[in-house]
This record gives C-alpha cells, structure tokens and sequence, in this order.
C-alpha cells in the first residue's frame, strides 16, 4: 500500500502540470466557438485549481495498475470509477455540465463509451504487440535449435 501512494503521489504530481495547459485550450476553444466572452476570477481559479486536481487523480490512478494482487477487470473498475467521479466532479464545478439526471446520464453515457474505445485501443495495439514479440521469440528459437 505504501507502494502504491507513493506511485500515485509520483505520477499525480507529473500529471497535474497538464491541468492549467488543458483547461487554456479548453477555454480558447469555448471562446472561439462563441460559447464564452469572458471569465471571472473566480472562474479561472476554480479553473486551474480543478483541472489540476482532475489531472492529478487522472496521472495517479494509473498506479492502480502497479498492485500485483489486484485482478486486471477490477482495476480498470477501480481506475474507471475514480475517473468518472473525478470528471463529472470537475465538470459540475466548473458548470460546463448542468446538475440534473439527463445531463449526467449523457455525460455517463459518452463517458462510458469514450472509456471502453481507449481500453479496446489498448487491448488491440497490446495485442498486436504481444503477437509480434512472441513471433520473434520463436523465430530466435528456430534459429537456435
């Protein structure tokens, strides 16, 4: 377990740089579409501040795949739970999502469907990867025997 914070700590901390970075784009992006003209203070603190703590759970909680007891389907629960509650966390305090169930179930939605595509990207380039080492492998043996 001590392990495991300080992995979280480690990567949090290299992650959370990237939170302000994301969140300029984002604004950039909300101020060219025409969906925002200008910020508050306010909103620009409570900005950085969540956008680095989104950033710093996000970059951490990939350690969750460090813990050697832990089955693989529960960790992508655990690491997909944690960053769902992160983003819809940091959604709603921002208010680029509004509190109620139709948004939240889209946002549920797309979150779920955005999650499975990048651990089916994963699973594919991983597998592709495995197939060819293992090609190699046996190629060496070949060769040898």
């Amino acid at each position: 377990m001590k392990r495991f914070a300080f992995e979280f700590v480690r990567r949090g901390l290299v992650a959370c740089g990237f939170g302000p970075m994301v969140l300029a784009v984002l604004y950039l992006i909300l101020e060219r579409a025409g969906a925002m003209d200008m910020l508050t203070v306010s909103q620009v603190v409570i900005g950085i501040v969540s956008l680095s703590a989104l950033a710093f759970i996000a970059g951490g909680m990939n350690a969750v795949y460090q813990i050697e007891r832990l089955p693989l389907m529960a960790a992508v629960l655990i690491h997909g739970g944690v960053l769902y509650a992160s983003y819809l966390a940091a959604y709603l305090v921002n208010g680029w999502l509004k509190l109620g169930s139709v948004p939240v179930l889209v946002f549920t939605a797309i979150f779920i469907v955005g999650y499975f595509a990048i651990w089916a990207i994963i699973y594919w380039v991983i597998k592709k990867r495995t197939k060819r080492v293992n090609t190699l492998l046996k190629r060496k043996q070949t060769e040898k025997g």
